[in-house]
């Protein structure tokens, strides 16, 4: 169990640690936005906002999947937690 903590804490790490590559472009579009922004456009900021709207679809579907495959297990502890926490208020 704690090497299952020690690869997921791993795991995230690596995923939100190249975060700086996130707002990187090709180089058309990088040409493209910093030519509009030097005429005063905000197709830039924009363009980084949909890159990240795009990229966080594919997370949000896994953890999603994560969730409805482990939804036993999670709501199992879940239960143990709160007959623990509330002894008075037994959850079936």
């Amino acid at each position: 169990m704690k090497k299952n903590k020690i690869a997921f804490l791993f795991l995230i790490i690596i995923t939100f640690g190249y975060q700086a590559s996130t707002m990187a472009q090709c180089a058309m579009c990088k040409t493209g936005v910093e030519s509009d922004l030097k005429n005063g456009g905000s197709i830039g900021s924009n363009l980084n906002t949909g890159i990240l709207y795009l990229m966080t679809v594919p997370y949000i579907i896994l953890g999603l999947g994560g969730y409805f495959f482990f939804r036993k297990q999670i709501n199992a502890k879940l239960k143990a937690w709160k007959n623990k926490r509330f002894p008075s208020r037994q959850v079936n």
